[in-house]
């Protein structure tokens, strides 16, 4: 699928998407690749993928995911890097070429609307899949890029409350600012959209796959490399900066006030090499049975 056909496809949470979040989250790409990392790395020496294999990564963002699975499967196996934001692939395609992976294909496009081939060994998504439009047509394309016998893996955020990189600065600004409407602009289903580990056996098995398993992981995330660059963070991204976004003027003319009392809460998890605060997620493994 070319560029312009993607573009084409393309819903209002993609556009918001490359419209609003593609500047924030390049902005602060240190701390969203450096942190989500935290996750992918304490299961990759566990995942079933080997040398020579084919491999789709899934909401791959800037590509980091996708760049270590094309060393593990060498020169004789691939990676198939897919995202909705052809300027997160940029990165990904740059990081590849500087560290010479010549294997790993960036392609722009709605993963519920990619026309897989039915040829791969594994299918992987970090923290991509909770924001698709509809998961179960999501995840039914995602089987649908697996031979028979072959495994897909994502990782989802727990709760809210068992994410207090998140949870807290939101309780922080809600202290000061109304919560969104609901006609507000967002980016899909959320973050905690995937928490609920009944909800998403159920959307696994109607989407088809078999012996789906659940494994939380908990790890310290950095949110930012200074004080001030943990609260400018709260305040772009995550669900305080969406109710920042939202109050519009009024968030501006409270900013001080938003500002010191992030700062006097973050502070408490300050540490000599950045802010750290607890995550928590669940990696879910599941099967094709062809």
């Amino acid at each position: 699928m070319s560029t312009a056909e993607a573009q084409n496809e393309n819903t209002e949470f993609v556009d918001f998407w490359n419209e609003i979040l593609v500047p924030k989250f390049t902005k602060y790409r240190h701390i969203l690749v450096g942190g989500l990392t935290h996750h992918s790395e304490k299961i990759f020496p566990t995942l079933e993928v080997k040398e020579g294999d084919k491999v789709v990564d899934v909401g791959c963002g800037f590509g980091d995911t996708a760049i270590a699975f094309g060393k593990i499967v060498g020169d004789e196996g691939s990676v198939l890097a897919i995202d909705c934001c052809d300027a997160f692939l940029e990165y990904g395609r740059e990081d590849a070429k500087a560290v010479g992976v010549k294997n790993v294909t960036f392609i722009e496009a709605d993963v519920q609307s990619y026309p897989f081939e039915a040829d791969n060994d594994f299918c992987f998504s970090r923290f991509g899949t909770q924001f698709f439009e509809n998961p179960v047509a999501g995840l039914r394309a995602m089987r649908s890029s697996l031979k028979p016998g072959g495994i897909m893996t994502m990782i989802v955020w727990r709760t809210i409350d068992d994410n207090p990189w998140l949870g807290m600065p939101k309780d922080v600004v809600l202290n000061i600012l109304p919560p969104p409407g609901e006609d507000g602009r967002t980016c899909g289903p959320g973050p905690f959209s995937m928490a609920s580990q009944e909800m998403v056996t159920k959307q696994l098995e109607i989407a088809g796959y078999a012996d789906i398993k659940f494994e939380r992981v908990d790890a310290p995330l950095m949110v930012g490399n200074t004080l001030e660059d943990a609260v400018n963070f709260q305040i772009a991204l995550g669900p305080a900066g969406e109710v920042y976004r939202e109050a519009g003027d009024l968030a501006i003319k409270k900013h001080d006030e938003i500002d010191a009392a992030l700062k006097a809460e973050l502070k408490k998890h300050e540490t000599p090499d950045g802010v750290f605060l607890d995550s928590s997620s669940w990696v879910i493994s599941a099967r094709n049975p062809g």
